[in-house]
């Protein structure tokens, strides 16, 4: 794993939920959350927004997909929590201050990577604002030769924040490399990527890769905090 960013300290110690990057959430709860508004962009199931929601004093959780809304939906309410929204939409396109009626104190998304996430955070973002990201780096599944359309190297990503008006406070690379004694191994661990990646071509060239004797897959994600210009830090 490969970092290039000052360290985190200041933090609350609650825990990450399931499944997330320890060094995300740490960057995420490093902020003043208690009288926040948050937003959480590509939230799904509401893993982050839930995660925040004991920490803050409202969360707004956005995601185009009807039946995870509805499962973050009976989460938040099994959950006791009360200071949580979510609404059905396109993160791509809707406008980011309408979705929480005031300017939000951080913007968060994770495994959601988009231009129009950045542009549109720095327009819903007051000054001093925060964004915190977590998306595919260019080197995720880099055996199949193809890299996904939604990924991002450090270079684009600083540059992308800082058109928008963001300094970047964090910008690092987490990446795992697990290695197959076979071929076998090799194919059941991409195995549930079969479809996909069949659909544009890289199931043909990872197969190709491990004919010629490679027997890795990598995971790679880019996390990056970055700050609107023209404010104070937290």
């Amino acid at each position: 794993m490969t970092r290039h960013a000052a360290p985190i300290s200041g933090f609350s110690s609650a825990p990450p939920p399931d499944r997330v990057s320890a060094t995300f959430w740490a960057l995420v709860v490093a902020e003043p959350l208690r009288e926040a508004v948050v937003l959480d962009v590509g939230t799904g199931a509401g893993r982050i927004a839930l995660g925040l929601a004991p920490l803050c004093r409202r969360v707004v959780g956005v995601d185009r997909d009807p039946e995870v809304i509805d499962e973050a939906r009976r989460r938040a309410y099994h959950a006791g929590l009360d200071n949580t929204e979510f609404i059905v939409a396109d993160a791509d396109v809707v406008d980011y201050r309408a979705l929480t009626d005031e300017s939000p104190a951080l913007v968060t998304a994770h495994l959601f990577l988009s231009d129009p996430l950045v542009e549109k955070s720095a327009r819903a973002l007051a000054p001093g604002g925060a964004l915190a990201m977590v998306g595919f780096h260019v080197d995720q599944w880099k055996e199949t030769g193809r890299p996904s359309r939604f990924a991002y190297d450090e270079a684009r990503m600083r540059r992308l924040c800082e058109k928008h008006g963001f300094a970047v406070e964090h910008l690092s690379v987490e990446r795992e490399v697990e290695t197959f004694a076979s071929v076998e191994q090799a194919l059941a661990a991409a195995i549930g990527l079969q479809e996909t990646w069949k659909s544009d071509g890289r199931w043909f060239r990872y197969i190709k890769f491990l004919e010629e004797g490679g027997r890795t897959l990598t995971r790679s994600h880019v996390i990056v905090k970055a700050r609107k210009e023209g404010g104070g830090g937290p």
